[in-house]
């Protein structure tokens, strides 16, 4: 068993133990899908777990002596982990991939699952300011629709979202391929409207119809390569520095960074281009106090409006 495998099954089963006081191994075993050995292996590590200073107050203590397990002093991790934002929006896409695939099934279990994740999708996103997450209302129909126009080799028109600009647009594309980005499916195909190749993510597509137009990209035109990510910065792009905190250094890790400089203590400064300042607002604001904007001005400036506004509109409602 690999550590990546492990790891998120001891930060679940914790809080369940916890939850569940005199839990027995057999049961315990069962639910979580392991032999009465492996879930005693893995006891035996959480015992050896908790936080620094690693004398016996520090770590967790755990027994299982006649079967019946028994945590204590593992109250910093009691609670469940919960999905961030992303991770609960890559699911949902995946699920809704998996119901559009006539080999599946349990179509009225995964219909049930569907609808629980989008109801706590709402529920979350109703507490996010509209600077960070925007709701779009985009076709169920994408997937199947773009699936069709592959396999008949037809063009697409389009009504697209454009986060960073706000906006809704209308496009056609000859589709070239469909592909799958950290959960998240994209179309890439030749847009008449941008005269070049492009990625549209299915679920910024409010509406998409199968024109009967054979689709006929040019020659040289060729699918977007998305081994490395599909945020790809021209150096036409406005340059932005960020100094991070350590929970901010993910920046670093996610997107194509010109520059990174370690400045102690766990903090960095990097320089990264976007062509979208828009972007660039949000994502200021989702690091919060992990991050802050050192230049351009004009950035920074924008962020305080933004943040201003949002503050603002939370206190007229509260």
């Amino acid at each position: 068993m690999s550590t990546a495998d492990r790891l998120p099954r001891l930060l679940a089963l914790v809080p369940y133990l916890m939850s569940h006081p005199g839990a027995q191994v057999p049961e315990v075993a069962k639910i979580f899908g392991l032999s009465e050995k492996q879930l005693i292996d893995d006891l035996q590590l959480v015992w050896m777990c908790g936080l620094p200073g690693h004398t016996p107050g520090d770590l967790i203590d755990v027994s299982w002596d006649g079967g019946e397990i028994v945590i204590d002093n593992a109250d910093t991790i009691a609670r469940p982990l919960r999905l961030g934002v992303d991770e609960a929006s890559a699911l949902l896409v995946a699920l809704r991939m998996l119901a559009e695939m006539p080999e599946f099934g349990e179509r009225d279990a995964l219909a049930r699952v569907i609808a629980k994740f989008e109801q706590a999708s709402v529920e979350g996103a109703a507490a996010v300011s509209s600077q960070v997450a925007v709701e779009v209302d985009a076709t169920p129909d994408a997937l199947p629709t773009v699936n069709e126009a592959l396999r008949r080799g037809r063009r697409l028109s389009l009504r697209y979202y454009v986060p960073g600009r706000d906006e809704v647009t209308p496009r056609e594309v000859d589709p070239m391929r469909l592909v799958v980005v950290d959960g998240r499916s994209y179309l890439s195909g030749w847009c008449y409207r941008a005269e070049a190749v492009r990625l549209f993510r299915l679920d910024r597509m409010i509406t998409v119809e199968v024109l009967d137009v054979a689709a006929d990209p040019p020659a040289g035109a060729v699918p977007d390569e998305v081994t490395s990510g599909v945020f790809r910065p021209s150096p036409t792009d406005e340059l932005v520095e960020l100094e991070l905190t350590p929970a901010g250094r993910w920046v670093a890790e996610y997107y194509p960074c010109e520059q990174v400089e370690e400045l102690g203590e766990g903090r960095l400064r990097v320089a990264l281009r976007a062509r979208d300042q828009g972007w660039l607002v949000r994502l200021a604001l989702r690091l919060g106090d992990t991050g802050r904007v050192l230049s351009p001005d004009s950035l920074a400036a924008s962020v305080r409006e933004a943040a201003t506004s949002a503050l603002n509109r939370y206190e007229s409602v509260s």
